[in-house]
């Protein structure tokens, strides 16, 4: 049955143009659609008045079945039945190291598809059934088009899985938007819930553990703004991993060393089973190859102990990012299906000291506010709230030595875009490669690479005289586009930054923890590395000046230059900080000697054949 969208007095200048626009959280377990319907989210059900829409889809040879048509054959037909694509979405097949009944394609460093009954399926495809299955769902209960859809992520998704997911969008036929961080979608479902016209600043943990993935932010709540001040999570912890750590529980209590792909499905549904119920009892039974296990609630919480001390590590970090103590958190919000879990929410009010805040279902949550922000880029609403999303990791590009400059820090507020001018090493340089790094670390080769593009047509000058501006810019979907121009010749270059695939869930994590870890390293390196760069600088411009006037000085002289230059490219070999800045301090009372006698040259060269009267009359 259709329903009828009511425009209220003041909400619609023209009700008849009411565009319509939807959320939708895709999950990892579960995806569910939203809208806002006579100014109110609202998460549509499928015609048996189901919400949640499985994130499965089985392959037959003639045909595909989805949602709850397709959980039967999770067991039946493991092989053609994929369950939680999203953790395939962005990564390559080297980082797909978790159990699962799939026969992958594809090269290790690229992302991989599944081969299916159907044939070659990659995760951008399944997903896109996934989305057309929802957005067929809004068009029927709203009898008519969709127009735009805001599609959420979790926060810590690189630029390769935002983009997995727009392609999926698109694949299915929406227009995007734009990609949502999740524990934001959350904040602006909730944030429109509160008075934000408050004298004091709010600020609240979003803790979201759903299916596959884990996210923590931190957001502020002022005056109908809402910044996201830090984020932090895995791409690859959830619910799926905390059912995995029972399996393995089971198999230990068995004896078992491994399962075949029927009977790893079977006990995954089985500890899916009994960590839901222990939300409700003490103990349960569970039925694994015709043996019953009893668990109870306190080998329970032992059992998942290691995932949840993880994620109650990555909130600590955020709250050092952010530069906030646990007395400045006024609310923590709980999303994502798997904080129905009574252990999760203990663990969570233990650690916060605070009963977490849950009035709006979990499992809707992110979709109610993904549709209230799809529903004001799309026009129809007048609200004048601002929300402020952050990047996840910093980025930067390459300089001389193997050196980071960075231009966008970790947690700034997104859409951003940053310049930075930088020049040419070499006299004549004519090209210059643009390399573009994502890390907290100082040198290139503890960052991750993103991309490389070479801006060539730099007009030939001296060393140092071309000015290249780089801009660095993300977009509201966290979507990085690099541009290089040469400011005199207008020459210039871009590249938009596509992995391959994205970051594993480690790296994300080695990546940040390493920035914190190596800080002290880091610096004495970076000032290592600066150094070296300097030395063959004036290594390079004293190359120069003896080509052009080494008749200036005396053999001895010469010769004591020359020492005195070896001697630092010997060192420039080694690390020591120490003796290659005394190498350079050695040869700089040469060197001072020679471009002294080179000025007084030029000095006398000017002043040749000038009277004394040419300067007093110059006036």
């Amino acid at each position: 049955m259709a329903l009828l969208q009511i425009a209220e007095p003041g909400q619609s200048s023209a009700p008849h143009e009411h565009r319509i626009a939807i959320g939708i959280d895709l999950g990892t377990t579960h995806s569910l659609v939203a809208t806002v319907l006579s100014g109110k989210a609202k998460v549509l059900g499928d015609e048996q008045g189901h919400v949640l829409l499985p994130s499965v889809v089985h392959y037959s040879e003639n045909s595909a079945e989805y949602g709850y048509d397709a959980k039967p054959f999770i067991t039946k037909d493991p092989k053609n039945t994929i369950v939680s694509v999203k953790r395939f979405m962005g990564r390559s097949k080297a980082d797909i190291k978790f159990q699962h009944p799939y026969s992958l394609m594809g090269a290790d460093n690229e992302m991989p598809a599944f081969e299916t009954a159907q044939g070659r399926k990659t995760p951008v495809e399944i997903s896109a059934e996934i989305l057309k299955q929802l957005k067929d769902r809004a068009e029927k209960s709203l009898n008519n088009p969709v127009n735009g859809a805001v599609i959420t992520v979790p926060a810590y998704f690189d630029e390769a899985q935002r983009q997995a997911t727009r392609d999926a969008a698109e694949l299915a036929g929406l227009n995007v938007l734009r990609l949502l961080n999740e524990p934001t979608a959350a904040a602006v479902a909730y944030g429109l819930d509160q008075e934000t016209n408050l004298s004091t600043d709010r600020n609240y943990v979003i803790y979201d553990l759903g299916g596959g993935t884990f996210d923590v932010s931190i957001l502020r709540f002022s005056q109908g703004v809402f910044e996201v001040l830090a984020t932090g999570g895995h791409t690859a912890l959830g619910g799926d991993d905390l059912d995995r750590l029972i399996v393995k529980w089971a198999k230990k209590q068995l004896n078992i060393e491994t399962l075949d792909d029927a009977e790893f499905a079977h006990f995954v549904v089985s500890a899916r089973k009994a960590k839901e119920a222990l939300s409700d009892a003490a103990s349960v039974e569970m039925k694994v190859l015709d043996t019953t296990l009893t668990l109870d609630r306190a080998s329970f919480e032992q059992i998942i102990k290691v995932a949840l001390d993880k994620t109650i590590s990555v909130c600590k970090r955020v709250l050092r990012d952010a530069k906030l103590e646990l007395d400045d958190i006024q609310n923590v919000v709980l999303v994502g299906g798997s904080t129905r879990s009574y252990a999760v929410q203990k663990v969570v009010q233990e650690v916060f000291n605070q009963e977490p805040l849950c009035t709006i279902n979990p499992d809707e949550v992110v979709a109610i506010g993904a549709s209230i922000t799809a529903n004001q880029l799309i026009g129809n609403s007048q609200d004048g709230s601002l929300l402020l999303d952050v990047t996840p990791l910093s980025l930067g590009l390459e300089t001389m030595g193997g050196l980071v400059e960075r231009l966008i820090s970790r947690n700034t507020a997104i859409p951003v875009a940053r310049r930075q001018e930088f020049t040419t090493y070499q006299d004549g340089q004519t090209a210059m490669l643009i390399h573009v790094v994502q890390g907290e670390r100082d040198l290139v080769e503890h960052c991750r690479s993103l991309g490389r593009f070479v801006l060539r047509g730099i007009p030939p000058m001296t060393a140092g005289q071309a000015r290249i501006e780089v801009t660095f810019q993300v977009d509201a979907d966290g979507l990085l586009t690099v541009s290089a121009k040469e400011t005199t010749s207008g020459v210039n270059a871009q590249i938009d930054i596509k992995p391959s695939y994205g970051l594993s869930e480690s790296d994300t994590e080695r990546l940040l923890l390493d920035g914190f870890k190596f800080a002290e390293e880091d610096k004495s390196l970076r000032h290592l590395q600066e150094t070296k760069v300097e030395a063959e600088r004036e290594l390079e411009a004293l190359a120069q000046a003896i080509k052009a006037d080494a008749t200036l000085l005396e053999q001895d002289e010469l010769d004591a230059l020359n020492l005195a230059t070896e001697q630092l490219k010997t060192q420039l070999q080694g690390t020591d900080l120490s003796a290659i800045e005394n190498a350079v301090e050695h040869l700089k009372k040469y060197s001072d000697a020679f471009a002294a006698k080179r000025m007084n040259q030029h000095i006398d060269q000017a002043l040749k054949g000038t009277k004394l009267d040419d300067w007093s009359n110059s006036n």
